[in-house]
């Protein structure tokens, strides 16, 4: 590989594959504080140009974290279609950039491609393209799943309705509850975040929504994301989850400290088919987000956009029904500023899409960030004209168990009013019965969460 540019007069030599991928990287603070950022702008500029240069062939037979040293990195290996990789191999990564953007290249051209590319090779042509590259690569990839319902379809916008509450309390959780779904929020998954990780806990708030569900036969899907074990414990008393959930990250080492593994999310994915109350075929929700492999040590060296990427390798191990990086939540250690939040946002739909996985994004902010309720409405904008699968939204925009700020209900409804997106269409049908909807905008009657008494 030649690893040595001449730019502007000036030599720039990198010592390996590693340098040349997190120097190319947009600036992302969790980059350089882990020491892996380019010094200068220049210095980026000729790392682009050596990576553009550099064939797929180089990128997969000189792995930044080898097979037989991570879990991860055999699980992205395995996935490789041969036959397409061969077609492939001797593309550079400008060329295989120049190929995406083509207006001949289809969606369906791009997932059948994406089954030779390993996760290095995406998370290396999402460091060439611009914003706007970004979304228009991904608004060309449809990505339809299902567990009740399906999601994905072109021109539907769907949300994760996330009524969280500070001391898991059921009424305030269903109060919530009833109050997004006037505004037509919850067609992805009702999904909760417990303050008290048990079984207990676990099993009384999915008793609750599943409840809830069947007394307004609301065709949707709920979740409970405490870790995966709780979960499963629950599921084995009897609870019912549509949907099994957990945090993942790129490395064997990361996920280790999430206590998890390849083999523990195999025996949750068959739980999920075996005992899971979804309908399926798909019943497994991930989380991911840049930056957690550098917070547990566990990053080997590499950048975050490329670990972000690895987490989609992974993933798509398990086809799940959905997946969302959290962008801008763990704070500005990783991601300093809306601008660097919002690349962050597009680079990890577009990737996810590569990969075939149904990408929503939870469009956040911690209050120590500089950013602030203009720039999420922003990113919500942009990755709703990307074909972002969907959005989570919590009440007035503020989680009050979490203590980030994120999309409101009122934000996913303008977002689909003002750039003709829908709901998934069962969920719509059933929100046209409703009369919280008509003619695919929101009634006078949304807004009203009394329209679930009796």
């Amino acid at each position: 590989m030649k690893l040595k540019t001449l730019l502007m007069g000036q030599v720039y030599q990198f010592n390996h594959l590693k340098e040349v991928f997190a120097k190319a990287n947009e600036e992302k603070s969790g980059d350089r504080l882990a020491g892996l950022a380019a010094e200068t702008v220049q210095e980026r500029i000729a790392a682009k140009q050596v990576l553009g240069a550099l064939l797929l062939s180089d990128i997969r037979d000189n792995p930044l974290l080898p097979a037989e040293e991570d879990e991860v990195s055999r699980i992205i290996e395995e996935q490789v279609n041969e036959p397409i990789y061969k077609k492939i191999q001797g593309w550079t990564v400008s060329e295989l950039r120049e190929y995406i953007l083509d207006d001949r290249t289809t969606g369906e051209d791009l997932k059948r491609t994406s089954r030779g590319l390993t996760s290095e090779m995406i998370a290396a042509v999402t460091k060439l393209m611009s914003n706007l590259d970004l979304i228009h690569s991904a608004n060309k990839i449809e990505v339809i799943t299902k567990c009740n319902i399906p999601i994905g379809q072109k021109g539907v916008l769907a949300s994760r309705l996330q009524p969280n509450h500070p001391t898991d309390n059921v009424d305030g959780m269903i109060a919530s509850l009833k109050e997004g779904l006037s505004y037509g929020m919850g067609d992805a998954v009702i999904g909760i975040n417990p303050v008290d990780d048990s079984v207990e806990s676990v099993k009384r708030l999915l008793h609750a929504t599943r409840d809830f569900m069947n007394t307004w036969e609301i065709p949707t899907q709920n979740c409970v994301l405490a870790h995966v074990i709780t979960q499963m414990k629950a599921i084995e008393q009897g609870a019912p989850a549509d949907m099994i959930f957990q945090s993942i990250a790129g490395t064997e080492a990361a996920n280790r400290s999430f206590g998890i593994s390849a083999a523990l999310l195999d025996e949750a994915d068959d739980m999920a088919r075996t005992l899971g109350t979804g309908t399926g075929p798909e019943g497994l929700y991930f989380e991911t987000g840049q930056g957690s492999e550098l917070s547990a040590e566990a990053h080997y060296g590499i950048d975050q956009l490329t670990m972000e990427s690895r987490n989609y390798g992974f993933a798509r191990r398990y086809n799940p029904y959905i997946l969302n990086t959290v962008v801008g939540f763990i704070g500005p250690e990783y991601l300093y500023d809306s601008k660097q939040v919002k690349r962050a946002g597009l680079e990890d739909h577009f990737m996810g899409k590569m990969h075939g996985i149904s990408m929503g994004v939870d469009i956040c902010y911690t209050n120590h960030i500089k950013a602030d309720q203009n720039d999420i409405e922003d990113l919500g904008v942009l990755l709703t004209a990307a074909g972002v699968n969907f959005i989570i939204a919590t009440p007035m925009g503020d989680d009050c168990m979490l203590n980030y700020q994120s999309m409101s209900y009122h934000d996913v409804a303008t977002l689909r009013q003002t750039m003709s997106r829908r709901p998934s269409p069962l969920f719509e049908a059933w929100l046209e019965k409703m009369g919280i909807m008509e003619n695919g905008k929101l009634s006078r009657r949304a807004g009203d969460p009394t329209i679930f008494t009796r």
